[in-house]
């Protein structure tokens, strides 16, 4: 992650095309720096060409008068003075042996290993690590630059190309780091009297706040070094011993940014605590500044967040911290994925935001039709209604049920239809709006107008306790069997083979007797069913007995209890498109819902959008010649085509991502011993682990599915109210080095992780594309707390 130091400030250095001038100018900073007084090193990733030619051999001759402060050092060098991906390829066929690519994480651990190195010194300095060619040349392994270099997030100056042609690539390369968030504290560029690119980049990037240098150019020869003499003036003049010049300035702009960028990680934290109010926490348990996450950027699985305790030390002031929330559960490939970032900046170029009502655009179009006719809606659903989050998602859906539900009993008054009902699950919940609120029971999310409207089943669960998969029953289904154990979780899943089981039938008696005596006392209106399949998330990620969850289902639509079957709800915000390893929960229910709900991992991470997705019975209740029996709901940003966009494309790398080994390894740790047609469950985490983890003493049960794992503590406490999770896993946040082994982190330091709590229950949550080696460094260090962690 981004290597962040007090007393040594880092920049990367850019350029906007090949031979615009990045080892001069880069020369020219670096000598400004020793003659300073400061440390001064110089780092050439990759060099290909003649190694006398090299760029760090140019960087040590004209080092000048200081150049003991000087150290320089290339990590890998190729003789072809061509594209560094072709000078492996060159390699191996000159030499006739195959010759591989360091990896793009082998790369980039290489150069923060290397400033690692130069930080413990100790001593003030500055650090110059020159790019190859322009910002999208490739790298070794054929990523490009920009690529490459983001997981390092180093502040960045561009060198401007003072050509014919250099006010376009200039500022595309400009768009292309901002694009991907980089820091480009300044741009530098050679002043042509000729072209006069200044002239037009100084005032252009000013307005966008953005520091431009002018230099005066390199004499006028083919090759600098073939004439040292002149070239030593040249820099003499560039960078006098009287300090006061263009790169004097330009230097002490890039040390004014370092500062600036630390004095805002310092503040940043008490200025939180004095401004915002945060959601779900309580502000009176937040002790101190230290408290307060400070996040100055994301790549991938990880944070990079300030560490105050490192400022008098020579580590760096921003460490990785895993992400293991996946960012409350919305994380599908990892932060800041360029793919999404790009489809984000070309809906927002082509569209900004546009109406929505009665009107229509190819990013919602294409999203619509996608998730209708070929994701969770195939074989179902008719209709997509756009929204902006799970929460105002379930507001339609509830909307949509209960006008269908009004729709078919044609005898309801006014007061029956403002007394609907809705049955559902204990813990379940569905948003934080109120009408949202109100299709759950009461407790620790509802507030002063909570009114609960509905029936709420206490539903048997699913987990892993001492090493075996077990349901546990509820003692109002069947006090006589408080919970059954099953072989491994296929058979746990295979819904269809236990619909037969003594269980099912003891699920079907309780639901229907139950919901006869509700009928029976006709106070209330039962009009819609409501779930969330499989996992109840906010609740306290309490995993359902699947076969209840169908039973359910299955009696609301039973005609001999209902003349008109219920709507059914399905809220899969939380648990749909792959989060725990499969698109929807319906066909493992082995029924559809008449309504869905998906959001959270739609955009991928990036935005907040929401679908609603409907059957045609459930549009028809809308439909006639009248307005006011339509659906009279929606927000300003309905369908906006930003998220859109990058709905689209997330679905796009989802698909890919399913198909590819990583997948199919997880999946085939729990396949072991099942029968191919019931393997349809599956978790990234490791079956050995969890099982073993749901052993410890302090464990009262352990459960994963997909990207989830979820361990509950044994605690006779409070409930959501406990702390008992929090304060057992408080060692895991601070990162730990293991002999010195490079992490999984990008740029290999080693990382805390980031978690969240509910209460006892402590989950952690990957992305669709994490690392198996992250995994496993989260088992280990999960093992290590956990197992040494003894019951008082």
């Amino acid at each position: 992650m981004s290597p962040l130091y007090g007393h040594l400030r880092i920049h990367q250095i850019f350029g906007a095309n090949t031979d615009v001038g990045k080892t001069i100018i880069t020369a020219a900073l670096v000598r400004a720096s020793t003659l300073t007084n400061h440390n001064a090193f110089y780092l050439k990733p990759v060099s290909t060409g003649a190694p006398q030619d090299a760029d760090d051999a140019h960087i040590k001759r004209y080092a000048g008068p200081h150049r003991h402060l000087l150290n320089t050092h290339c990590l890998f060098q190729y003789e072809d003075p061509v594209s560094p991906h072709l000078a492996v390829r060159m390699l191996s066929q000159r030499s006739g042996v195959e010759s591989y690519a360091p990896s793009d994480e082998t790369f980039v651990n290489a150069v923060a290993e290397h400033i690692r190195t130069c930080a413990r010194t100790k001593e003030p300095g500055h650090m110059y690590i020159e790019t190859a060619g322009g910002v999208h040349s490739p790298t070794l392994s054929g990523t490009t630059q920009l690529e490459s270099y983001r997981a390092l997030f180093l502040p960045t100056v561009l060198v401007g190309d003072s050509k014919l042609g250099g006010i376009s690539s200039t500022i595309s390369s400009y768009e292309s780091l901002l694009l991907r968030g980089y820091i480009v504290d300044a741009i530098i560029l050679f002043r042509d009297n000729y072209y006069r690119n200044y002239e037009y980049l100084s005032p252009y990037f000013a307005e966008r706040g953005v520091h431009v240098t002018s230099l005066d150019p390199p004499p006028a020869q083919g090759n600098v070094d073939k004439d040292i003499s002149t070239t030593e003036s040249y820099y003499a003049n560039l960078v006098p011993r009287s300090l006061d010049s263009e790169i004097f300035r330009a230097m002490r702009h890039l040390d004014e940014r370092h500062a600036r960028r630390i004095e805002e990680l310092e503040s940043m934290p008490r200025r939180t605590l004095d401004t915002i109010w945060w959601p779900f926490v309580q502000h009176g348990l937040v002790q101190s500044e230290k408290d307060v996450t400070a996040i100055d950027s994301a790549w991938a699985d990880f944070f990079s967040v300030y560490d105050s305790s490192s400022e008098q030390s020579s580590h760096s002031l921003l460490t990785p911290r895993l992400d293991s929330s996946a960012s409350w559960w919305t994380q599908v490939v990892g932060h800041a994925d360029p793919l999404l970032a790009l489809a984000a900046a070309n809906a927002a170029g082509r569209y900004g935001h546009v109406m929505f009502p009665q009107a229509t655009h190819l990013p919602a179009l294409k999203l619509a039709e996608r998730l209708v006719n070929e994701g969770p809606g195939v074989g179902w659903a008719s209709r997509a209604f756009f929204t902006d989050n799970g929460s105002t998602g379930m507001e339609v859906a509830l909307k949509m049920a209960l006008r269908s539900f009004s729709f078919t009993e044609k005898e309801l008054t006014r007061d029956d239809k403002k007394n609907l009902w809705i049955v559902g699950l204990k813990g379940s919940y569905h948003g934080d709006t109120i009408g949202a609120m109100d299709a759950t029971e009461e407790g620790v999310y509802t507030c002063e107008w909570h009114q609960s409207k509905g029936f709420w089943f206490e539903p048997p669960t699913v987990s892993i306790k001492n090493g075996e998969f077990v349901v546990t029953v509820p003692s109002p289904i069947s006090a006589s069997t408080p919970s059954i154990q099953f072989d491994d979780l296929h058979s746990l899943y295979d819904v269809e083979s236990r619909l037969s089981s003594p269980l099912a039938d003891a699920y079907r008696t309780h639901v229907k007797n139950t919901l006869q005596a509700l009928h029976q006392k006709g106070k209330r209106k039962l009009a819609a069913l409501v779930l969330e399949p499989i996992v109840m998330g906010a609740g306290g990620m309490i995993f359902v007995d699947p076969l209840f969850q169908r039973v359910l289902v299955d009696v609301v639509r039973d005609k001999s209890l209902f003349d008109k079957p219920l709507p059914v709800i399905f809220d899969e915000v939380f648990v749909g498109l792959y989060r725990l390893g499969v698109k929807s929960f319906g066909p493992i229910l082995g029924v559809h819902p008449d309504i869905a709900v998906y959001a959270k991992t739609l955009t991928g991470g990036l935005l907040p959008l929401s679908v609603t997705l409907a059957s045609e019975r459930v549009f028809q209740a809308f439909h006639s010649q009248s307005k006011v029996n339509a659906l009279l709901h929606g927000h300003s940003y309905t369908a906006h085509a930003v998220g859109c966009q990058v709905a689209n494309t997330a679905l796009d790398i989802v698909e890919k991502l399913s198909q590819q080994d990583a997948w199919g390894s997880a999946r085939g740790k729990w396949d072991r011993g099942a029968r191919p047609e019931s393997a349809v469950v599956w978790s990234f985490w490791d079956p050995s682990f969890v099982l073993s983890v749901s052993t410890l003493d302090i464990v009262d049960e352990a459960m994963t599915l997909g990207t989830v794992l979820v361990i509950k503590f044994k605690d006779d406490g409070a409930g959501y109210a406990s702390h008992t999770a929090q304060g057992l896993l408080r060692s895991i946040d601070r990162p730990v080095s293991d002999d010195g082994a490079l992490s999984s982190a990008p740029g290999g330091a080693p990382f805390g992780i980031h978690y969240r709590t509910l209460g006892s229950v402590a989950y952690f949550m990957t992305s669709l594309n994490t690392p198996q080696r992250t995994i496993e460094e989260v088992e280990n260090r999960l093992w290590k707390t956990l197992s040494t962690t003894h019951v008082n």
